[in-house]
């Protein structure tokens, strides 16, 4: 017995030091072999959410090579940044969706030369709506009217506010309201469904201002800017009304309201100083914004990245153009309002060609909004004559205005708007019915 114990703890010892061995080696080995670097999650911006790349798979195939590269580095990205994140192969697009040197990629593919496929998406061009009974060009149209800003007791926080001491403050979101309250019932008329992103001037997100200290804390970290209470109170107020309430409307255009157009309602302003005692100028203009031009610095932010890749492919520009040439001819012609030119070399924009009062631009709204957007930008709520025209709001007929006969400026922007809605849709719809025939 003793001999048989003897005999399997020599024949033991060696395999355990075998084991001991084989275990160190494994250890050794695991240490000198360097670690894959994991992807860093995406940059976004401030308030950003993290992008659904999955979503994007229901375009592949819908855009070949050339179209797809013709519309990147023409209409959506402002400079050569592009580059660093999206590779343009024969067949396919391999996009970043994620930082670091193992950045995770979408791969979009590409449609071959010739073949057309619908995109997806929920809203409808013209050519896609049954035709449309005599004098109601819009009939089967959903639009969503966003009034911009917020107005009332928020005018002062927004800086969208001036009085020049007139006793007839100046307030962008109550006069935005107004328009879209005239304008509603024109599109209605014409046969259009039409809803309001907003109907008061309340906010539409639940945040408030104290609410996003926090997140203005977390803005300002990198920043030279004071970290003092009251700077981060005045950073949390533009998060508010600048980013929050813009998303707050995305959502609800995107997921409640889903419009085949959204029209953003703006005034123009040019630099007026103090508020209360602004700097009244004699110039004025108009422009329409559609989006595009995707800056280098903006497509470092996954976010921003996701939605121009979302808005290229849902082939939202094509459809902004076509009703913005319209809507421009026909406001420029009611208004008498010369083009706004952006200055030369900005990087923030981009001209439509042959098309003076276009220009591109990435704002959040027309961003966010996974559908076509015609974002207003007409008069200078601080020039002198569309000051006097502010001040005396809303009235039927004409007024002198500098010795000249002139609607009220509420009316003046919400008719020309809906005759120019309703010459785009009419001309399309008909060249449509024509092609059916």
């Amino acid at each position: 017995m003793k001999l048989m114990l003897k005999r399997s703890t020599a024949l033991l010892i060696p395999l355990l030091l075998a084991a001991g061995l084989w275990l160190w080696w494994q250890k050794r080995s695991q240490e000198n072999v360097t670690p894959k670097r994991a992807a860093i999650s995406p940059t976004l911006s401030t308030l950003g959410r993290v992008p659904d790349w999955k979503s994007l798979e229901a375009q592949q195939g819908t855009i070949t090579r050339v179209a797809f590269e013709h519309l990147l580095t023409t209409v959506f990205a402002s400079g050569e940044g592009w580059r660093d994140f999206v590779e343009i192969g024969e067949g396919e697009a391999r996009i970043r969706t994620t930082d670091g040197e193992n950045a995770e990629v979408f791969v979009l593919r590409f449609a071959s030369e010739g073949y057309t496929q619908k995109p997806a998406r929920w809203w409808r061009a013209p050519e896609e709506l049954p035709p449309s009974p005599v004098g109601k060009s819009l009939d089967g149209l959903h639009i969503a009217i966003d009034p911009g800003h917020i107005g009332g007791e928020w005018a002062s926080i927004e800086e969208r506010w001036f009085d020049a001491g007139d006793g007839h403050a100046v307030c962008e979101g109550d006069l935005t309201l107004q328009v879209a309250k005239r304008l509603k019932p024109q599109l209605e008329s014409l046969g259009a469904r039409v809803s309001l992103v907003r109907e008061k001037a309340e906010p539409v997100t639940h945040w408030r201002p104290e609410g996003l200290i926090e997140a203005a804390r977390l803005t300002n970290e990198n920043s030279a800017a004071p970290d003092s209470p009251s700077a981060l109170r005045k950073l949390a107020e533009r998060l508010f009304y600048r980013t929050a309430e813009i998303h707050a409307r995305a959502e609800l255009v995107n997921q409640s309201i889903k419009p085949d157009l959204v029209l953003c309602l703006h005034f123009n302003a040019e630099a007026w100083g103090d508020p209360n005692q602004p700097t009244l100028i004699d110039r004025s203009h108009f422009h329409i914004l559609l989006n595009g031009a995707y800056s280098d610095e903006e497509l470092r932010l996954a976010d921003h990245r996701f939605a121009m890749l979302d808005k290229l492919l849902s082939r939202s520009h094509a459809e902004e153009i076509s009703i913005g040439v319209t809507v421009a001819d026909v406001f420029a012609q009611a208004s008498g309002l010369p083009p706004y030119a952006y200055p030369a070399g900005s990087t923030k924009v981009l001209p439509i060609g042959g098309q003076p009062y276009l220009w591109a631009r990435n704002l959040l709204a027309n961003r966010l909004y996974r559908c076509p957007v015609i974002f207003m930008e007409p008069y200078v709520m601080n020039s002198i004559t569309d000051h006097s025209r502010i001040k005396l709001g809303d009235y039927s007929g004409t007024r002198d205005i500098n010795g000249t006969p002139r609607v009220s400026i509420i009316r003046e922007y919400a008719d020309a708007l809906a005759e120019g809605l309703k010459q785009a849709y009419a001309t399309r719809r008909a060249k449509t019915a024509a092609a059916r025939q």
